[in-house]
């Protein structure tokens, strides 16, 4: 509509065809039929499409209607499946299997879909997020925080057989059957300033070797900075063997994510960044093979680092939370 009213406009400005052309994008053929169309009927003309010639709609409104409350408010019995899939729906009201389609498409229904959601019941969530958020927002002077987490027991995998490079209309291949040649524990620890990693694998997962990867985190900063470490509520963060050693490090600070709350530690973005990017479709032979690559990676992103900037507010965070269990409260 606003299209169609500013090519009038244009044209009762004195402007050409080709000028109202260049300055909407459109084709001249557009510029000249709804200026017609103007002339003959007016603005009522410009307000609605013409009748088109073909089949009338079967589907009613009501039927239509009645498709989205079924998809919305109930389910296929429980011995065929757990939710509606076109053909289901087509089979409960005689409806074709492409006009459900079509239906739940304009309506924005994937019922096919289901997004994965935890909302955290710990009891000082709300001290803890605006703890961790001031971190990233509003950093304390002279100090360096880190966001350090372990991604454990990475396996080293290699494929059965070799795969089919990509090409033109398909896709590169690999088989779904691997070899397991071992695992590897990666640690990691985010400058959340500057975007630099620091990172170590080891072949378990222990407070031993989290006291190890943290003497490192300890001795990579200069005298008189104070650290600060954005943590989950693992009990190996939490061993007393690393609360002593940190009660002989006072610059050393701890602050833990709220439990089932892991996607408040930044460090985790770089998990999913280096899982897509390198893990996923990475073959070897060796778990020495797969902790060099995973090392060459990171070492090559420290070069020119990125840092994971953080935007969302408590106030924000709070809000999406209260709105969820207020949601989850009326369905349960």
């Amino acid at each position: 509509m606003v299209e169609r009213a500013q090519i009038v406009l244009a044209s009762a400005a004195g402007q050409s065809g080709s000028a109202i052309c260049e300055r909407l994008d459109v084709a001249r053929p557009t510029v000249t039929l709804w200026l017609d169309r103007y002339e003959q009927g007016g603005l009522d003309a410009l307000l609605a499409d013409r009748p088109r010639s073909g089949r009338p709609k079967r589907i009613t409104s009501a039927d239509e209607q009645a498709v989205v409350e079924r998809t919305l408010h109930s389910t296929p019995p429980a011995d065929v499946a757990t939710h509606w899939s076109t053909r289901l729906m087509a089979q409960a009201t005689g409806l074709h299997h492409a006009t459900i389609a079509r239906i739940w498409r304009a309506h924005g229904l994937p019922p096919h879909r289901v997004r994965r959601f935890k909302l955290s019941r710990d009891p000082q969530f709300v001290a803890k997020l605006r703890d961790v958020v001031g971190l990233y927002l509003d950093p304390p002077k002279r100090a360096v925080v880190f966001s350090v987490d372990e991604k454990s027991q990475i396996q080293a995998l290699d494929r059965t057989q070799p795969g089919l490079p990509l090409k033109k209309g398909r896709a590169g291949t690999m088989t779904h059957d691997y070899q397991r040649h071992g695992t590897t524990t990666l640690f990691a620890a985010l400058n959340v300033a500057s975007g630099t990693i620091l990172r170590d694998c080891m072949p378990r997962h222990r407070h031993q070797e989290f006291l190890r990867f943290l003497r490192r985190v300890e001795r990579s900063v200069p005298a008189g900075l104070a650290i600060h470490v954005i943590l989950d509520d693992y009990q190996t963060h939490k061993h007393p063997t690393v609360e002593a050693w940190r009660a002989h490090h006072p610059r050393v600070h701890f602050h833990f994510t709220p439990t089932s709350a892991s996607w408040l530690n930044l460090v985790e973005r770089f998990f999913a960044e280096i899982t897509e990017r390198q893990l996923r479709r990475l073959a070897v032979i060796s778990v020495q093979d797969f902790e060099a690559a995973i090392l060459a990676y990171i070492d090559q992103r420290n070069l020119a680092p990125t840092p994971f900037v953080w935007t969302a507010r408590v106030s924000h965070i709070l809000a999406k939370v209260r709105k969820a269990q207020a949601t989850l409260a009326t369905l349960h």
